[in-house]
């Protein structure tokens, strides 16, 4: 099942039933990465990477240093969607990653813009 992303009002429809979740931590200015995937009427973390460890965003004690990422597996999750939030700023921004490219998303809207990820609703038969 693809991923809608609504940005404001407008809906893109991301042809991918999984997708990587970037961003730069505002404080430690350290990357974080989470792989999700549309399971059904829900989204699901498969797993997380943090570039760096400091303030709040200390890797687990399972965690694994692959290529300068702290690799590791969070506790199962399944929400039915993502809210973020849009801080705005270069240190703010998201990254909606899928097949190997990322792009910006909420970039060019006012910090009182939702953002959700969520997987698309099935048409009627």
């Amino acid at each position: 099942m693809p991923v809608c992303l609504l940005e404001g009002a407008k809906l893109t429809v991301v042809a991918a039933q999984a997708f990587t979740l970037a961003w730069t931590h505002t404080v430690e200015k350290t990357g974080w990465e989470e792989d999700w995937r549309s399971a059904g009427e829900h989204l699901e973390l498969v797993e997380a990477r943090i570039k760096g460890s400091g303030a709040g965003m200390e890797p687990p004690e399972d965690a694994k240093l692959v290529d300068g990422w702290w690799r590791y597996h969070p506790p199962a999750l399944r929400v039915p969607e993502l809210r973020l939030a849009n801080l705005g700023g270069a240190a703010g921004r998201w990254r909606l990653c899928t097949n190997g490219k990322c792009r910006e998303i909420g970039a060019d809207k006012s910090a009182s813009t939702s953002l959700v990820l969520a997987p698309c609703p099935q048409p009627p038969p």
